[in-house]
């Protein structure tokens, strides 16, 4: 738990950015999916007594008078505020559809479970409370980092007992993290119209890919309907798309990775599984069309798997799949078995306070770029020698991203 805490401080970090687009390569969808929608939205706050302060709140377009379809958010470790990602749920609404956000808390003295317990309840209570405006014939679960697994055990229960998404229901989970509530048994035993959207992000050194993987090998979806996707980083012009942990965890989506990366399969998945869409199919679960992956023209394009495999090592990252956190340590090991990644660069220390030391292995030179978290270049470091010192003590703190001979590491600045 004390490691869950520090993975908070992060998070809660990247979620200051509250910036508006600002890409100088590529401007916004203009039409097609990842656009924006043409409605008004309307916010309804409704009293969480779970979470006293932390209002659930529905989102929703405002000129539609009927119910609409419906897709349920569950937020990152600590994004108890919605105007943290109020980019995506203000998208979400503009499309025509309703998106439910509640808070959950995150102290110590709260099980994982309790917050899954919180949010379903939270999600039925929007439900009990405005069946005008939900539709939950029509469903969808949305989720990030703890949110994203969450929404597997969360959308078990509201499809079996509920009966929630007779007319359509999908699962769109983005780097997600340890799946809790979530027995074989459930993952046998998911409805046959479910469709299935994993995301991971290449550069996230926070949840080990190895936790999305084995959720998407064993639920039982068909290849057909879901998909495994892969979000590379890339530099065009200077600028650097960052596909790291929080990419899509802010208050608004300020470069073509937002939107191409997140907001249009949002849209996709979104007009398949509610309008029987085959575009929106082909878009989201495209089974590697080149309407999925392809990117604006000098981005990395996406990668997709129907059997993906872990590539990375995990001492990458943060919370390991085979960490005693994980109630599916289990299953793992298949997982673990393919052969991992070589590193070549050490880097301390990191956390840093004024200097950085790097050491390669293979490598007799170093060039060192330095980015913030927008992409900006704020230092080039060269040594003809395996070893460098890099004095860093004019930035102010936060977290940095180091391309080392090509190779990107997270640092974070006290």
């Amino acid at each position: 738990m004390k490691k869950l805490l520090v993975s908070l401080l992060i998070v809660l970090a990247a979620d200051i950015l509250h910036a508006q687009y600002n890409d100088p390569n590529f401007p916004k969808p203009t039409s097609g999916y990842g656009s924006d929608g043409v409605h008004t939205v309307d916010v309804i706050s409704i009293v969480n007594l779970n979470f006293p302060g932390h209002p659930i709140k529905i989102y929703h377009p405002q000129d539609i008078s009927t119910p609409v379809p419906t897709i349920f958010y569950s937020h990152a470790y600590g994004g108890t505020d919605p105007d943290n990602i109020i980019g995506v749920l203000e998208f979400i609404a503009k499309k025509g559809y309703a998106v439910v956000f509640v808070p959950y808390p995150t102290t110590t003295d709260v099980t994982v479970e309790e917050r899954y317990g919180q949010l379903i309840a939270g999600f039925r209570k929007a439900v009990q409370l405005y069946p005008d405006i939900l539709n939950t014939q029509k469903v969808g679960f949305l989720g990030h980092s703890f949110g994203g697994a969450a929404s597997f055990g969360i959308a078990h229960e509201c499809f079996t007992v509920d009966g929630w998404g007779e007319n359509g229901r999908f699962i769109y989970a983005l780097a997600q993290w340890y799946a809790y509530n979530l027995t074989p048994d459930d993952l046998n035993d998911f409805p046959e119209n479910t469709k299935v959207l994993v995301e991971v992000f290449n550069d996230d050194t926070t949840n080990d890919h190895r936790m999305a993987i084995d959720i998407f090998n064993h639920i039982s979806v068909s290849t057909e309907e879901k998909d495994f996707l892969l979000v590379p980083s890339s530099t065009v012009n200077g600028y650097t798309y960052s596909a790291i942990h929080n990419m899509p965890n802010t208050s608004a989506a300020f470069d073509a990775l937002d939107y191409y990366a997140y907001y249009r399969f949002i849209d996709a998945i979104s007009d398949y599984t509610f309008n029987g869409n085959i575009t929106g199919k082909d878009m989201a679960l495209g089974n590697g069309s080149a309407a999925q992956l392809t990117m604006p023209d000098g981005m990395a394009n996406l990668q997709q798997f129907e059997n993906p495999q872990a590539v990375i090592d995990q001492s990458n990252y943060e919370f390991k799949c085979s960490d005693d956190l994980n109630p599916r340590i289990e299953y793992c090991e298949s997982v673990m078995s393919i052969p991992s990644y070589e590193f070549s660069v050490q880097l301390f220390p990191n956390p840093i306070s004024d200097f950085l030391f790097i050491e390669t292995q293979n490598s007799d030179k170093m060039e060192v770029v330095l980015y913030d978290t927008l992409g900006h270049e704020t230092g080039i470091y060269k040594a003809n020698e395996n070893a460098i010192k890099i004095d860093l003590s004019h930035l102010a703190g936060g977290i940095y991203f180091a391309e080392i001979n090509g190779k990107k590491e997270k640092i974070i600045k006290l």
